[in-house]
């Protein structure tokens, strides 16, 4: 349509376009200079939207990663997925961001009266760090996974399920039992017992439940590290391991990896994690992409919270 505009008017729409949106002048001070009355200068700005000479795009960060936002949510069938911007400079991991992008979606999901089971590590650490506080005395946190000891200072269970209820202003039950035990017999034993079963049982229905995702290889995450002897090593590698969720191996395609190592792990069973509600998974940076995508895979998780670049890698390899 400006083709058919003559060159004068075509020039004075330019003008007044350029003067308003480029200078920042208001229609009052764009009259004054050029001789015009408000009025005028008001129908001329119209018409250099109408004829296409101004062209308006709505753009902003937040739009592209709300594409990805879909994107991760259509392709894997997740309720919500949040993505933040990578931080500058690039710091990899779960950054402030990250985490607090996962505390505003998990408050969303709560309420005064929510269950709200979690597992270890600095991931879930970080997201609790962020948690806004509330006064919900009837709320109850609940671990879903033993504890990995003092040596590991990373975001342990007591600590997390304590710190969290404190931020909510409500009451918790953590497992002040190892995460993993030297023999199946005695796993097996203290699974038994009254207030391990117990805690496991109100884990598992739980309304909300927020993990983060490990990964198996040479970056292991630091939550089971030290239990992962050669033999344990060898043993993940020819079952295909590359993930753990809630202290469970699982394959590429997010299929369950039964080893002994889960066998003497304390924490609740892969299925019973599906069965929650609303699942939040936290977790960023190029070494967890393959235990992202079997996470996903797998079906463990209801919400995914990332950075971009995780993201994108994500969905390239899916």
């Amino acid at each position: 349509m400006c083709a058919t505009l003559d060159r004068e008017h075509a020039r004075l729409l330019l003008d007044i376009a350029h003067l308003y949106w480029d200078k920042d002048l208001s229609q009052d001070e764009i009259a004054e200079r050029l001789g015009y009355s408000r009025s005028t200068v008001s129908r001329k700005l119209t018409e250099a939207r109408r004829v296409g000479i101004v062209q308006v795009t709505v753009a902003h960060p937040i739009e592209r990663l709300m594409a990805l936002e879909e994107e991760l949510t259509s392709a894997f069938g997740l309720k919500q997925a949040r993505v933040t911007e990578v931080s500058r400079p690039f710091v990899p991991g779960v950054t402030p961001d990250v985490a607090r992008a996962a505390a505003e979606l998990l408050v969303e999901h709560c309420g005064p009266r929510s269950v709200i089971a979690v597992s270890n590590g600095r991931a879930v650490a970080a997201v609790v760090h962020q948690m806004p506080e509330r006064t919900w005395p009837t709320s109850t946190v609940v671990a879903m996974i033993g504890s990995a000891g003092e040596s590991y200072d990373l975001g342990d269970g007591g600590d997390v399920c304590r710190n969290l209820a404190m931020r909510l202003g409500g009451r918790y039950r953590s497992l002040t039992v190892p995460l993993v035990f030297d023999s199946l017999n005695l796993a097996r034993a203290v699974r038994q017992e009254d207030q391990v079963a117990t805690t496991l049982e109100l884990a598992a229905r739980s309304d909300v439940a927020l993990t983060g995702i490990g990964a198996v290889g040479e970056s292991t995450s630091p939550l089971l590290r030290k239990w992962m002897t050669p033999q344990v090593v060898r043993e993940c590698r020819r079952r295909g391991a590359v993930a753990h969720v809630c202290g469970h191996h699982l394959d590429a395609e997010g299929r369950h990896v039964p080893t002994a190592l889960c066998e003497r792990t304390l924490c609740m069973e892969p299925e019973r994690l599906k069965g929650i509600p609303f699942v939040v998974g936290v977790a960023a940076g190029e070494e967890k992409v393959t235990a992202i995508r079997a996470a996903l895979r797998g079906g463990y998780l209801s919400a995914l919270v990332t950075d971009e670049v995780t993201a994108r890698a994500v969905l390239e390899g899916n």
